[in-house]
């Protein structure tokens, strides 16, 4: 109560001054990560970012070995035993900009830096916030860092090994006449990996996002039930936003979302049961 009373006496020109510092600590991670990222290029491109290219990355190798065991297994459904042995024609990347690969190399340890250091970020944010908070809303917050965090990094993970590949192995084959030949750019390679891994990210926030809504009181299961066809529709618009335009990868990022949309319904009511409970107990 002292901590509140104490944040409520801040001036507006204080309460700047602490959201400054929390900032400048926040950036300072992020370029203390981006530095070691930039110091270990070979490891940073060769090792993470064109390794989703490369023909025995894992989800390849993975497809492949799917294949076989439907062709051995299911026999019935004349499936061939390299069906699903993709990533073996992705061509080599070209730059064709004078400082393409130094900007390149700039923007991916700095995006490094963001997503090696998002729990540290988060946990600044916090910091900044939890002053200025009642003791019941701090308890309403209990566990955000480690939960917000997982579901970022599975979010990252699910776009790296599931996303990225597919939609590179998509985009580099995909040919409208044998007369064009598809050379993909370092630049146009490096965005489309960033921005489907970053994306994933934060779209697997959702349950986190649900968690506070309903805890506020702003939405209800009921409410999320009612507009479960309406999410479906957006989460199909979100997919086409940050993959390539093709079906299967709309669907690709739409299912988990989906998935998580549910769990976020299941999240929504054991909170407003928990929360019945608790006002029962104290009549």
């Amino acid at each position: 109560m002292a901590q509140t009373q104490q944040n409520d006496d801040m001036s507006f020109l204080q309460h700047l001054e602490a959201l400054r510092w929390h900032l400048v600590r926040g950036l300072g991670a992020i370029i203390l990560v981006a530095i070691i990222l930039f110091l270990n290029k070979s490891f940073v491109f060769d090792g993470i970012i064109f390794a989703p290219k490369q023909a025995d990355f894992f989800t390849f190798r993975l497809l492949c070995k799917f294949s076989l065991v439907l062709h051995e297994y299911l026999p019935f459904m004349f499936v061939a035993p390299d069906v699903l042995c993709i990533g073996q024609d992705i061509p080599k990347l070209q730059n064709i900009s004078m400082t393409g690969q130094f900007t390149s190399h700039i923007m991916v340890s700095l995006l490094g830096g963001v997503v090696v250091a998002f729990p540290y970020i988060l946990w600044e944010v916090w910091r900044f916030v939890k002053p200025g908070l009642m003791p019941k809303e701090r308890s309403m917050a209990r566990g955000l860092i480690f939960f917000a965090s997982l579901l970022f990094f599975f979010g990252v993970l699910f776009g790296y090994y599931v996303i990225s590949p597919l939609s590179i192995n998509f985009l580099a084959t995909y040919s409208v006449s044998a007369d064009v030949q598809t050379v993909p750019t370092l630049s146009t390679y490096i965005t489309t990996v960033t921005t489907v891994v970053v994306a994933c990210g934060f779209l697997f926030e959702l349950p986190i996002m649900v968690y506070f809504l309903t805890k506020t009181g702003l939405i209800t299961p009921a409410f999320l039930r009612q507009y479960r066809r309406h999410f479906i529709v957006i989460a199909l618009v979100l997919s086409a936003i940050i993959t390539p335009p093709d079906v299967f990868s709309q669907l690709l990022v739409c299912i988990p979302l989906t998935f998580l949309y549910e769990i976020s319904i299941m999240l929504s009511a054991y909170i407003v049961r928990k929360e019945k409970a608790r006002e029962k107990a104290e009549e």
